[in-house]
């Protein structure tokens, strides 16, 4: 049984986007406090290398299932494999993200829709997949990682700030609707965060990620305190108190001046 900082020594744990990032920081962090884990991401031979190192430092039990979650049936495909194999899911981590960086008439729409099915299509089928068992059981927890990207329009990330503000608002409906079960759905939403991810878009040489207004925290760290808001059945989390001030502010001023700033944000420094 989950308490408000305690964890049943037994639970599972199912995070997305585990080979790297903050994904891989979360089954970290989920390890050492004795949650068993089952890792999902593409690479597979990276994946064996993180559970091996994770299972004998932390002595858990560590599934790995390589799945690219820009496919359709990926999400059922999980489930069953779990189900068949009679793995209940205590704990869902929905960290698995794409982005592009670009004007959106430039970017090509393969790679902008293919981010909708990962950020958005496979975070919801999931959600609705392993919830279900939870709301049966009487207890579980879903952390889904958005961003403080969820809080205004991003030109030139315009599909990518759009998907967060999709996972921020559907976490915080389906956290009202199951807030008597005992369940908890929690919101993550970091800002510009250090990680393999921005260097591989490029948006670390933006003025966004220069930007003495905002904390640019390590992934370690986003980890840390997404886990202690999941502990604690907080609905929304945003690390870093620069960052908080920032979603404030953002909220209060003019949506069209916002758009303007983060535009500039998002272009290169």
């Amino acid at each position: 049984m989950f308490g408000k900082d305690k964890v049943d020594e037994t639970s599972t744990a199912l995070v997305t986007g585990a080979s790297s990032g903050i994904g891989l920081e979360l089954a970290r962090v989920l390890a050492r406090h004795g949650h068993h884990l089952v890792l999902v991401a593409r690479d597979e031979i990276k994946l064996n290398e993180i559970a091996k190192d994770l299972g004998k430092e932390n002595n858990v039990t560590v599934k790995i299932i390589a799945k690219d979650l820009s496919n359709q049936s990926a999400p059922t495909e999980i489930y069953d494999l779990l189900h068949n194999e009679s793995v209940s899911v205590d704990v869902l981590v929905n960290c698995a993200g794409t982005a592009t960086l670009g004007l959106f008439a430039d970017v090509d729409l393969a790679s902008q829709m293919k981010m909708i099915q990962v950020n958005v299509l496979a975070l919801t089928a999931l959600t609705h997949l392993f919830l279900k068992d939870m709301l049966t059981r009487g207890r579980g927890k879903i952390l889904n990682v958005a961003s403080t990207a969820a809080f205004q329009p991003g030109p030139l990330m315009a599909v990518y700030y759009a998907t967060k503000a999709y996972v921020l608002s559907f976490s915080e409906a389906i956290a009202n609707e199951v807030s008597a079960s005992g369940v908890s759905v929690t919101a993550l939403c970091p800002g510009p965060t250090k990680t393999a991810f921005q260097v591989k878009m490029g948006t670390d040489k933006t003025r966004l990620f220069h930007n003495r207004m905002l904390d640019i925290l390590p992934a370690e760290t986003v980890a840390k305190i997404g886990y202690s808001g999941l502990i604690g059945n907080r609905t929304v989390v945003i690390p870093g108190f620069k960052n908080r001030l920032t979603v404030v502010l953002v909220r209060l001023l003019p949506r069209q001046w916002v758009t303007k700033v983060t535009r500039r944000m998002q272009e290169q420094a």
